[in-house]
C-alpha cells in the first residue's frame, strides 16, 4: 500500500519518531494518535475493513474512568498540539475505502442501561461543582431535567453530547481543573450518552446504527464554532 493509502515507509518512520512507544498511548489512544498525526502532518490515508477488533484480554477489567482518561486525553492533548490545523478545517468529505465491507457475528452483550443511567445520576450529585465549572448554562439546565427523566423518555440529543465534549476540550485547553480529574469527571456523562445511544438503536440494524453515528459526527461539524469561539490559548 502506498503513501496515497496513508501507510508507506515514510510515514513508518515518521511514526517511529514519536516518543509515545512505551505510554500508555501505545495502550489506549493508539488508534486516535495515529490517525490523527497522520491527517495533521498532511499524509492522505484511507480506510480498509479489518473485521473485528479483539481487545487485549489483559485490559478488558480496566477501569472505564481511566480508560477514557487514556482515550480523552490523548485525543485533548493531540487537539492542543494540532490547534492550528484544525481550526482552519470545515467541513468532511469521504475516504477512499480499501477493499469490501464483509458482514461480521458478534457475540450478544449484555447492558445493564438502569445502571448506567444510576451513575450518570449519581454523577449529579457527586460531581455537579465540576460540571458547573466546565459546562454552559443551558447544558447543565438540560442536565438537571435528564436527571428526572425515565424509561424510554432517557435521551440525551447529539448536540448536548456535542457541547459537552467540546466544553470538556476547552476546559482541559485553559487548564481550569487538573486534567486527570476533569476527564474522569465525564464517566458519568459519557455513561449517560450511552444508555441513550443504546435505547435509540437498540431494535436498529447495523447499517442504521452506522447512520445514527454519521448523524453525531455531523453534528460536530455543525457545532465545531462553538469549540472555536471559545477555544483559548492564554494559560494561567
Amino acid at each position: 500500500m502506498g503513501r496515497d493509502c496513508g501507510f508507506s515507509g515514510e510515514l513508518a518512520r515518521f511514526y517511529l519518531t514519536k516518543d509515545i512507544w512505551g505510554t500508555d498511548v501505545a495502550k489506549f489512544g493508539f488508534d486516535i494518535w495515529m490517525t490523527t498525526t497522520a491527517l495533521a502532518n498532511g499524509f492522505k490515508v484511507c480506510q480498509s475493513f479489518l473485521g473485528t477488533k479483539v481487545r487485549d484480554p489483559k485490559f478488558v477489567n480496566t477501569d472505564l474512568s481511566s480508560i477514557l482518561f487514556q482515550v480523552v486525553g490523548t485525543t485533548f492533548n493531540l487537539m492542543e498540539t494540532y490547534s492550528q490545523v484544525w481550526s482552519t478545517v470545515s467541513g468532511s468529505e469521504e475516504v477512499f475505502t480499501v477493499g469490501a465491507q464483509r458482514a461480521i457475528g458478534l457475540e450478544p452483550v449484555f447492558i445493564n442501561l438502569d445502571r448506567m443511567i444510576d451513575k450518570f445520576k449519581l454523577g449529579m450529585k457527586e460531581l455537579l461543582k465540576i460540571w458547573e465549572v466546565v459546562l454552559p448554562e443551558e447544558t447543565m439546565n438540560f442536565l438537571y431535567r435528564l436527571t428526572y427523566m425515565q424509561g424510554r423518555e432517557f435521551h440525551m440529543p447529539d448536540e448536548v453530547w456535542t457541547k459537552i465534549i467540546y466544553s470538556f476540550a476547552i476546559a482541559s485547553n485553559k487548564k481550569l481543573l487538573n486534567t486527570e480529574h476533569l476527564i474522569k469527571s465525564l464517566t458519568p456523562l459519557y455513561l449517560g450518552e450511552l444508555a441513550s445511544f443504546v435505547r435509540e438503536t437498540w431494535e436498529s440494524s447495523s447499517s442504521e446504527v452506522e447512520d445514527k453515528i454519521e448523524q453525531l459526527c455531523l453534528c460536530f461539524e455543525k457545532e465545531k464554532e462553538f469549540l472555536i469561539k471559545n477555544w483559548v490559548e492564554e494559560r494561567k
